[in-house]
């Protein structure tokens, strides 16, 4: 009997090792998870799914509910005793942190706030068939889920893309699927660049002819601005955001869990604005919209009309975005007005300034103090560096890494974004046949082999690094097909890279993200996106 009984014995333990066998399975998923464990077997869902969901994290199911209702499955909430999904708080996880559970019997979420149940609800998506991104893709409900236990959470608090809206313009529909996409991959962060030389893109109730007038360009440079000699098209080009449309982006990107940085460049690439408004240059001369790309003299004069309209503006920015930042721009601005201005130079010697680096310190200070006062932190490129850096500011590294390391060292928030890894409007591949771009050469795997923390910085000063964010700047890019292609697969590298974190073994690394952006591709196609067909095939081309 002692013998029967230890073959029963043995048999239920082989019984239970066969529900929870181990395998080996590439998931597609993107960012990778930090820790995945795939077992044998797979979880079915029909069309009704009881649910329940502690207090807390309505964001998390209102998406998953409307997202399963596209193919035809309802979440049906219920007790958590009878429910098949269960969504629970766990104050043990870091923050944006979940753990996903999936057996046979129970899909278990938890989280230890509304983002990391958010989060685990994307993976969770990743995991379910690509075609229920297709509206009614399921006429009779069912499917299947692999078993899994997911432990997860972000190695960077920002995690960002930006979007240049203002060289070419794209409507409100194709920005918040812009948001979506940056959503899915566990993105939080959208940086919408609203004006420039060649456009205001913002409405602006208490200056109409920033709309009007500052919102249009008479023509636009056709072919590389290299070729000589420049051509145009002739064609009047523009368009504008109202206000309504910027609460409806806004609450699109809320519904997403992306927090909307807008940028409101000042003091240089402001040519539109004087256009509308000479009184804000330092001629007071009339000047056009510009029309061809680079970087112009005319740039706001520090002088109190200046400020006083900025101070409007961004009064009616800042109700508009609930977000903690605004982004007042402070690149590329030449002095040369500055230079020969007497009121500039009477401001430089008034408030005991050495040279018009400061004076553009005093300007972005100033602006600083405004935002300040009304519960906004300000974030600039790292030319706000030049001349002393803003109290509270936040720095942009976009001329490589170095502005980034200095302002870490001020003990000044850093988000990195340098041109050499992060800047979308290069070229992605040497083939001949590319559309025309900018110039340079960001290929897929030099984006995924980003470290967004320097070497030079100690570990101290390290934790100023909040994380990285890629460019997408529109003068070569007409339409939102050619956006999508510049976008993707480099998005997919980068969101790894950021919540994730930056690889330690490339080679490895690198594979099994081309193995799982192989996978993707379903569903890239599932949400018609126009990807780049360059999936990072050649590792021996990795920096």
């Amino acid at each position: 009997m002692k013998y029967y009984w230890l073959i029963f014995l043995g048999f239920l333990v082989a019984c239970g090792g066969q529900e929870k066998e181990v395998i080996s399975k590439t998931l597609p998923l993107v960012p990778k998870p930090q820790e995945v464990t795939v077992y044998k077997g797979e979880h079915s869902l029909n069309k009704t799914i009881p649910f329940y969901a502690d207090e807390g994290f309505e964001l998390a199911s209102h998406f998953l509910s409307e997202y399963l209702q596209n193919s035809g499955f309802t979440l049906q909430e219920n007790r958590e005793d009878d429910a098949q999904f269960i969504v629970k708080k766990d104050s043990l996880l870091p923050e944006e942190g979940y753990t996903l559970s999936i057996s046979e019997a129970f899909i278990v979420l938890k989280a230890n706030d509304a983002a990391g149940a958010f989060y685990g609800m994307q993976t969770l998506r990743q995991l379910l068939p690509a075609s229920l991104e297709k509206m009614n893709s399921f006429p009779h409900p069912t499917t299947t889920l692999p078993l899994v236990e997911i432990k997860d959470f972000p190695k960077f608090s920002y995690r960002g893309m930006h979007l240049d809206v203002v060289r070419h313009f794209y409507d409100k529909e194709f920005v918040k699927k812009y948001i979506s996409y940056l959503s899915l991959l566990k993105m939080n962060r959208f940086h919408w660049h609203l004006t420039d030389d060649q456009g205001w893109r913002i409405e602006i109730k208490k200056y109409p002819e920033l709309t009007t007038h500052a919102a249009y360009r008479e023509e636009t440079l056709i072919g590389h601005y290299s070729d000589t000699p420049h051509q145009f098209d002739g064609q009047r080009y523009g368009g504008y955001y109202t206000q309504e449309d910027i609460k409806e982006v806004v609450a699109y990107a809320a519904k997403m869990n992306v927090t909307i940085i807008p940028e409101i460049e000042m003091p240089g690439h402001a040519q539109a604005a004087i256009s509308a408004y000479p009184e804000l240059g330092c001629t007071g001369e009339p000047i056009p919209v510009a029309t061809k790309w680079g970087v112009f003299e005319d740039i706001f004069c520090p002088n109190e009309k200046t400020f006083a309209f900025l101070e409007d503006v961004l009064t009616e920015v800042v109700a508009l975005f609930p977000g903690e930042y605004i982004h007042i721009g402070g690149d590329e601005a030449p002095k040369a007005h500055w230079e020969s201005c007497p009121h500039c130079q009477q401001l430089i010697e008034k408030e005991g300034l050495k040279d018009a680096h400061e004076l553009q310190s005093y300007f972005i200070t100033r602006m600083e103090a405004f935002l300040n006062s009304k519960g906004k932190q300000i974030i600039g490129w790292d030319e706000i560096l030049e001349g002393g850096l803003a109290p509270n500011a936040t720095v942009m590294s976009w001329r490589g890494t170095e502005g980034g390391i200095a302002a870490a060292k001020q003990q000044h928030e850093v988000i990195m974004t340098p041109g050499t890894h992060c800047y979308f409007d290069h070229y992605q591949s040497k083939d001949p046949n590319e559309p025309v771009a900018i110039g340079g050469f960001t290929p897929l795997e030099k984006v995924y082999a980003f470290n967004p923390i320097p070497s030079e910085l100690s570990e101290a000063a390290s934790q100023y690094i909040l994380g990285a964010q890629a460019n997408v700047w529109t003068e070569y890019i007409t339409s939102e097909d050619h956006v999508e292609y510049m976008v993707f697969p480099r998005i997919l590298a980068l969101s790894e890279v950021d919540w994730t974190g930056p690889t330690n073994n490339f080679e490895t690394d690198y594979d099994y993200f081309r193995e799982r952006l192989q996978l993707f591709t379903e569903r890239m196609d599932a949400l018609q996106i126009k990807y780049a067909p360059h999936l990072g095939k050649d590792v021996k081309e990795a920096p």
